[in-house]
């Protein structure tokens, strides 16, 4: 056995972070062959070591090697430390299968490797972090953005630009609490699904497009110090990936099952695990990617809208359309939707925390619909246009039953939060009774993207979306009585991440540029008080 430790090869990252706990990734090293192991410890904000807590995690090669530690027991809106490090051990048959606790049993007591941890490059095997709070009185702050393209030749390096202004805002006094990074984190196909050329589609490839992106300067430190959240969207398989895909063509599903794979080991691991409304697991084995979280007493919901969506792309039948997979059935009681999931999610947390927002992951945009897509679903070429969507105007069925619950069950400051479309904005979405008049709900659309890409002249022009649904004709009827309709402003179309600031009663959102300068004033939105 080696008793060398190395500095992880990608990583660390601090994952999914609580008032109490924290998890954190790494990556093993590829300098040698064998078994590889994972050496973690904790130390308090001035570098003391913590008593005990070294300890070992198993680093899979099935996983390309990497895994998570979690830390508990920790105190609220406190800083900590970890140190992580790679041990390779000798062994004949690296694949072979042997439960943790057994090898561990086998190894010395991991406080022994605390001088060889100590002496690994602080930039690339220490990880910082900071609890949440445990209560809402001081409400929330984070940061988030969707699509990272990875550039080009010389152009590469401009793709972790922006990744230094983030990090600080996260060192600044009035620091945010964690990282949400809503889909689009690698391009596996740079160019174009039909083109061969520089496109993921080997399990290797795909673990390469990871480490280029998460090693990156400016990435890698703000992943090792920063709680992170990550989901997918189409670009970490293929773009506006449909499930329709895997079910017609053999190479297709290849494709998904590298690409998911990889994202598992590399995004979904360091998350939170998936939990149902009343905090029960749903599925340890990870079958289900979306999950729920919360911070500072804010509660978030982070939907998978890639993996399981149908589309109809051959007779156009919206009603044929599911973008969370399919709803429940009576039939069928001990299986949930998770379009199901997510309803049940609101009405619980309508229940337990009243009015305070609710937050939805989606990385494709709930609003403002494009300017293609408006116009009734009787009308052939809207109806066409609106099916051959990427975002939830394609979806009318999934969109209508969460809108119908947010209304049936008097859901307030439901917060949509998206990515996808290269542009930034705020839509305020309200709903009118054909026959009492405007409803006091209120329910929100913010969307930030594009963390870096360099053709703005191609998609994501701001006059390409509707602005204002109801002379633009894209109002949409959430049953026979009530309308949803929208306003969208504050577009911006320049590489940006977003700062939400949320109290009891305003939420504040600031565009930032790639320098991370202001993209003009803060936006103040009012949030529904009763």
């Amino acid at each position: 056995m080696s008793n060398m430790l190395r500095s992880p090869s990608v990583g660390p990252i601090v994952g999914h972070t609580t008032t109490n706990s924290t998890r954190i990734w790494m990556r093993g090293s590829d300098e040698a062959p064998g078994r590889t192991v994972g050496v973690a410890a904790l130390y308090d904000a001035d570098g003391n070591y913590l008593a005990k807590s070294a300890r070992y995690l198993r680093l899979s090669r099935e996983y390309d090697r990497t895994g998570v530690v979690d830390f508990t027991e920790l105190n609220p809106e406190t800083t900590y430390i970890v140190r992580l490090g790679s041990l390779t051990l000798d062994s004949t048959d690296a694949m072979a299968t042997i439960e943790d606790d057994e090898l561990f049993s086998k190894l010395p007591k991991p406080e022994v490797l605390r001088d060889d941890l100590e002496k690994l490059p602080p930039e690339e095997s220490v990880a910082k972090f900071t609890t949440y709070p445990a209560s809402a009185d001081k409400g929330v702050s984070f940061i988030f953005g969707s699509c990272r393209y990875p550039g080009l030749l010389w152009t590469a390096k401009k793709t972790d630009h922006i990744f230094g202004a983030i990090l600080k805002k996260f060192r600044s006094s009035n620091a945010p609490q964690f990282l949400m990074m809503v889909g689009d984190q690698i391009y596996a196909d740079k160019l174009n699904k039909s083109i061969p050329i520089d496109r993921a589609d080997t399990p290797s490839e795909f673990h390469e497009r990871y480490a280029t992106a998460f090693t990156s300067p400016n990435m890698r430190a703000l992943l090792r110090t920063v709680p992170t959240y990550m989901i997918l969207d189409d670009h970490e398989i293929e773009d506006n990936w449909v499930k329709g895909r895997m079910d017609r063509d053999a190479d297709k599903r290849f494709l998904f099952q590298a690409a998911i794979s990889a994202y598992m080991s590399y995004q979904w691991i360091h998350c939170p695990r998936n939990y149902g409304p009343k905090g029960e697991v749903l599925d340890v084995d990870g079958a289900k990617l979306f999950y729920s979280f919360e911070c500072g007493g804010y509660p978030f919901f982070v939907m998978d809208s890639r993996t399981q969506r149908i589309r109809d792309d051959h007779d156009y039948k919206l009603d044929d359309n599911h973008l969370l997979g399919y709803p429940s059935k009576p039939s069928a009681p001990g299986y949930q939707g998770q379009i199901n999931i997510l309803c049940d999610w609101l009405v619980s947390q309508q229940k337990q925390f009243g009015d305070r927002p609710k937050f939805i992951v989606s990385p494709s945009v709930f609003v403002p619909n494009g300017v293609e897509t408006a116009g009734s679903d009787e009308d052939e070429r809207a109806r066409r246009k609106k099916c051959e969507d990427d975002s939830w105007a394609a979806f009318p069925v999934t969109r209508r039953q969460l809108l119908q619950t947010i209304v049936n069950e008097s859901i307030q400051n439901v917060v949509f939060l998206c990515g996808d479309v290269h542009c930034s904005c705020i839509a305020e979405i309200s709903f009118t009774h054909k026959t009492i008049g405007p409803l006091p709900l209120r329910a929100f659309c913010i969307t930030s993207s594009a963390l870096y890409w360099p053709w703005a002249f191609a998609d994501g022009d701001p006059l390409s979306f509707v602005h204002d649904s109801i002379p633009e004709n894209d109002d949409f009827d959430v049953n026979d009585n009530v309308v949803m309709n929208y306003k969208a402003y504050g577009f911006e179309q320049d590489d940006n991440f977003t700062r939400i600031d949320v109290s009891h009663d305003e939420i504040i959102v600031q565009n930032y540029d790639r320098d991370g300068e202001a993209l003009g004033d803060k936006t103040k939105v009012g949030l529904a008080v009763t």
